[in-house]
């Protein structure tokens, strides 16, 4: 699924990128060689970069 249509984002890619960094939104698209153009995809980026903060937090099962 897109999250961001103007950068072709597609959710696992901004997955993969909010895991191996830190910042908010705007911060891990530029380390996808983006900027937001429109906007509208912002509130579902930043849900789904902190998910995955969330996620990393969490014990991993031994």
């Amino acid at each position: 699924m897109y999250v961001c249509i103007c950068n072709a984002i597609r959710e696992k890619d901004l997955r993969c990128a909010a895991r191996r960094l830190d910042g908010d939104a705007e911060a891990v698209y530029a380390a996808l060689g983006c900027t937001p153009q429109c906007g509208q995809c912002l509130d579902e980026a930043e849900d789904i970069i902190a998910e995955e903060a969330i996620a990393a937090r969490l014990p991993t099962a031994a």
